[in-house]
């Protein structure tokens, strides 16, 4: 399978990227029924569904947020977890913990060694985050021994519980919400976490014909059902698959660019300023997968410059660190970026 696959891209088989625009497109319709408007928060979403990454999402309550993943999980056919975080949450509550259960006699006619404790073992019960897709709630609201749990999870789709690690489901996927005006109560995520996110997207609030139409589709009797669009073993041949678009040695470079200027240390004149650690090393993985994918959905195998510069905002807006004089004067992550990319040139 893998040699063939690998065949259909260099020989740049119109077929391929024809199948792989007729799921997404299909996807995108099928949350369109249900979402009203985001286009690009769910275009987003899908590319790092496709890149195998994970998603922040950083918006006020009431957009969609937690509505968005769980149909998601609908289209693509796969199991879903919703964890709300709060302050009290503690790691097993999420990983989960091995309990003391009783084991069976032969006979079935009741415990091993009943009455004399024989009969007892530790059985490890799963916690909400063994699925497909988890909705981490308000993920920044966790304390940091909390935090450190996820943080395995994401990075090495395994738990640990005691002495013994458990793998969790492929494909596994994190689409984790804070909100950014409620900071009451809240820890915000270390820069080693925010660096594991594939993607940080922002959703805005809808236009007035959208928040039209979320009044009309809510406030009435109709609902709509998303139908499944692919299954798990399709949406991981196709995470193999956008890994095989190449990419030409001066789009290469043109991304090592684009991440050495955000560092204040022989940077860009923006980050000098306003920079006090750039971007880290996957920082370049995001955009040349981000592209690669960006690229096939166009109908497109190989990197473009232009498909470089379209990722560069959700890629790398959360793992700069701004330095003191940046908040002083307001200055965003997504401000720098933009002038890096005027500064930039491919």
């Amino acid at each position: 399978m893998n040699d063939t696959r690998r065949v259909w891209v260099t020989e740049n088989d119109p077929r391929v990227g024809e199948e792989v625009q007729r799921l997404v497109t299909t996807l995108e319709e099928e949350l369109a029924s249900v979402i009203v408007g985001q286009r690009a928060v769910v275009r987003g979403v899908i590319t790092a569904l496709l890149a195998g990454g994970h998603v922040l999402l950083e918006g006020v309550p009431g957009l969609g947020k937690t509505l968005l993943v769980r149909t998601l999980a609908e289209c693509v056919d796969l199991t879903y977890s919703r964890i709300q975080f709060t302050p009290d949450l503690m790691p097993a509550d999420i990983t989960g913990t091995d309990v003391i259960g009783e084991l069976a006699s032969v006979d079935g006619n009741g415990p091993v060694g009943a009455g004399r404790g024989e009969g007892r073992r530790f059985a490890f019960q799963p916690g909400p985050i063994f699925a497909h897709l988890i909705l981490a709630d308000e993920i920044n609201r966790a304390t940091p021994r909390t935090q450190s749990a996820m943080l395995e999870a994401m990075q090495e789709r395994v738990v640990t519980v005691g002495r013994h690690t458990h793998p969790l489901p492929e494909p596994f996927f994190v689409l984790a919400t804070q909100n950014p005006i409620d900071l009451q109560g809240t820890y915000p995520l270390p820069e080693a976490q925010l660096d594991r996110f594939f993607f940080k997207l922002t959703v805005g609030y809808p236009q007035p014909d959208e928040l039209k139409e979320i009044g009309r589709r809510t406030t009435g009797n109709r609902s709509v059902k998303p139908r499944v669009v692919m299954t798990g073993a399709m949406l991981q041949r196709l995470q193999l698959l956008v890994r095989e678009v190449p990419i030409a040695e001066p789009v290469l470079d043109y991304a090592a660019r684009l991440v050495m200027a955000t560092h204040p240390e022989g940077g860009a004149q923006v980050a000098r300023r306003y920079v006090r650690f750039g971007a880290s090393p996957r920082a370049i993985q995001t955009l040349i997968l981000a592209g690669k994918i960006n690229a096939l959905l166009s109908g497109r195998y190989n990197v473009a410059y232009d498909d470089l510069r379209r990722v560069l905002l959700p890629a790398m807006r959360h793992r700069l660190v701004l330095n003191v004089e940046a908040q002083l004067q307001n200055v965003d992550a997504d401000s720098i970026l933009n002038q890096i990319l005027e500064e930039v040139n491919p």
